[in-house]
């Protein structure tokens, strides 16, 4: 990859960053109209980390529902684009954690990068978790319970700081209020609960 189109993959997330910090702000309408923009910009073909964290962004400011899901959906389309790269096959979730690229050693002192597809195993939980809560906003919580056990399953990989620990504290609300949702067949006794 050239410095320039690294400079270039940079910017996106720059942008994508501030259009996040209008959102964190309270200005949903302007963060949408940003993400919007550089949606429009890399298009559904673009670089697959910058659509599933531009979609990650836009579904949290969307005011409907649905289209919170569908971006949410499109975030884990991109995800798994990531995941499941040309060349690369399958994801194994247990994969080495740093490989160099190419496959050896790079020898000249600069730090290996992680590989796409391993970096993003620590977005799994968060975008699981928010394709659960989306499914329960729209009152189908057996959609949002296969979600929360993917996003339980994938927990795995999130660190033990303040991220992993946001997203575990996150998926333990969550079960709680499914807890109190129907779900599929009889319900337990109290005492069996």
């Amino acid at each position: 990859m050239t410095e320039q189109q690294e400079a270039s993959e940079d910017a996106v997330m720059t942008r994508i960053g501030q259009a996040v910090i209008l959102l964190h702000a309270g200005d949903r309408e302007e963060a949408r109209n940003r993400l919007g923009e550089i949606w429009q910009e890399i298009g559904e073909e673009g670089d697959c980390l910058h659509r599933c964290t531009l979609a990650h962004y836009m579904a949290d400011a969307q005011d409907d529902p649905a289209d919170e899901l569908a971006w949410d959906l499109r975030a884990l389309t991109a995800a798994d684009a990531v995941r499941d790269g040309p060349g690369e096959g399958p994801a194994d979730p247990d994969g080495p954690g740093e490989r160099p690229a190419g496959g050896s050693g790079r020898g000249d002192g600069r730090p290996v990068q992680r590989e796409p597809r391993l970096a993003m195993r620590v977005f799994y939980p968060s975008l699981h978790l928010s394709l659960a809560a989306d499914y329960l906003k729209l009152q189908r919580p057996d959609a949002a319970r296969v979600h929360l056990a993917r996003a339980r399953a994938a927990a795995g990989a999130l660190a033990d700081d303040g991220y992993g620990n946001g997203v575990r504290a996150a998926l333990a609300r969550l079960e709680r209020r499914l807890a109190e949702e129907p779900g599929p067949g009889p319900r337990p006794f109290p005492e069996q609960a």
